[in-house]
């Protein structure tokens, strides 16, 4: 049988010759190893070692995947040959996994057919689609103020408390309703208790059957941390190439992988670059980025949770991370502290698809109307504190009247709250959102309270809520 497996399976066996941390150095005598080929050592081969450097002719520098305790000089290693790979299928939605393909929910085993390299390239230019074509999320401010474009990557900018946890799982929700699509989601860096919390919210919003979670946490290797965003592109890959479905794909936190990548550089002993980033820091994440594309096939749309360090927007990271996105959302700590959810500071957020040529002339006048009315109103902010709406001339009375109105009315209530707020959640379609922000400027509804655009999703619910 031995013989048997040897032939259909050849496996080659080298010798460890140093272990520094994570870092394993290995001799073969024979058949040197490709770069990304995953080694396997320990008593039950339980140790993962992903090959990064050849040496040379007999040596190669590998990353271990997983803690490297019982290591030692002089210890078999052995390969097929392989790298590491992730299952793909209809199989792993609703599941949990970690970096290795494994479920970690306590569920039974999965038995999928394929299993998948993670190291994939990127879609060819010629498959990509050249059109832009807007992503509806159903959610009022972003739609209107911040449209996503479909095949894109947006990024989600806020502190903890601000809700972007339920922006996140409320999208996932309306993605299901929307576009009968995938929602993945890959914790990179991420602590036990936010995967936690976060697994049990999608189950009781109901949405945990359409999308697969991977996590590398916080506490796992390096080498771990930086490919779990990879294995999670292979998995949403199969969605949108195989199933020709629209993915959503949901990355918190995408520094935490530059991060990873920046200490898996320093224990390889490469010469560091600005503030301490590995060199190869654009090409790592380029892999990553470009492989999320608009193709003939389907999309993966992407939304990326970035921390910013130190606030400072010059960071290398934050620098290459910006040039990859297409949207950027960010949420208010004020805004959020005040009750009007989402909390999206509306004046801060941007999106490259906000062109007359994309989103049509209509949208865009209305956008900029928006923003040039909620821009005066925070000019007016103060000496409204000093001196009471009353000192102001009737024109900036009116605007202010108007700019409270239409803040109120991109608030909205979500169905993944439902249970907290007990109220009914909302998805209202662009039209409606555009129809209502035109009938706001237009001063429609000067009459109404401020109170009766609160928590709504129509205008006209506006009316129903003062009659009852």
């Amino acid at each position: 049988m031995e013989a048997t497996q040897h032939k259909s399976n050849p496996v080659n066996s080298g010798k460890i010759i140093s272990v520094r941390g994570s870092v394993v150095d290995v001799c073969f005598e024979h058949n040197l190893p490709a770069i990304y080929t995953l080694l396997r050592a320990g008593k039950n081969k339980e140790i993962a070692i992903e090959v990064l450097s050849q040496l040379d002719a007999q040596r190669v520098r590998g990353i271990a995947l997983t803690p490297t305790q019982g290591l030692a000089r002089g210890m078999l290693v052995e390969t097929d040959g392989k790298q590491l790979k992730v299952p793909v299928g209809k199989e792993i939605l609703g599941r949990m996994f970690d970096v290795f393909g494994n479920t970690i929910d306590k569920l039974e085993p999965i038995s999928v057919e394929e299993w998948r390299n993670i190291h994939q390239p990127p879609p060819l230019l010629t498959t990509q689609s050249t059109k832009s074509e807007i992503f509806v999320t159903g959610i009022k401010a972003i739609d209107v103020l911040v449209p996503l474009e479909r095949g894109g990557k947006a990024g989600l900018f806020g502190g903890a408390g601000v809700g972007k946890t339920v922006l996140l799982t409320e999208m996932i929700h309306n993605m299901v309703g929307h576009n009968k699509g995938v929602s993945m989601f890959c914790g990179i860096g991420e602590r036990c208790r936010e995967g936690q919390e976060l697994y049990e919210q999608m189950k009781e919003a109901g949405v945990l059957e359409h999308m697969v979670m991977m996590f590398g946490q916080m506490n796992e290797p390096p080498g771990a941390r930086f490919r779990v965003g990879e294995a999670a592109l292979t998995m949403a890959e199969y969605f949108r190439d195989d199933e020709h479905r629209d993915v959503l794909l949901l990355i918190d936190n995408i520094f935490r992988f530059i991060q990873a990548g920046m200490e898996v550089s320093g224990l390889m002993g490469e010469m560091p670059s600005r503030l301490g980033y590995q060199p190869t820091l654009e090409t790592d994440l380029s892999k990553l980025e470009e492989r999320i594309a608009n193709t003939d096939a389907g999309a993966i749309t992407s939304i990326q949770a970035v921390y910013v360090p130190a606030d400072d927007l010059t960071d290398p990271a934050a620098v290459h991370a910006f040039s990859h996105l297409s949207a950027t959302i960010v949420l208010s700590r004020k805004k959020a502290s005040e009750g009007l959810y989402p909390s999206i500071d509306l004046l801060q957020s941007n999106s490259k698809m906000a062109t007359p040529g994309i989103i049509g002339e209509r949208h865009y006048k209305l956008t900029q109307q928006i923003k040039q009315t909620l821009s005066k109103y925070e000019e007016l902010k103060d000496i409204i504190a000093m001196l009471g709406l009353e000192q102001l001339s009737t024109t900036d009375r009116d605007l202010v009247n108007r700019a409270r109105r239409m803040e109120r009315f991109l608030t909205q209530p979500f169905f993944t709250t439902e249970q907290f707020s007990g109220i009914k959640g909302k998805d209202v379609s662009l039209k409606d959102a555009l129809d209502g922000c035109e009938r706001i400027l237009a001063d429609e509804f000067k009459d109404l309270p401020e109170s009766a655009f609160y928590m709504i999703g129509t205008i006209d619910e506006a009316k129903d809520k003062i009659k009852s």
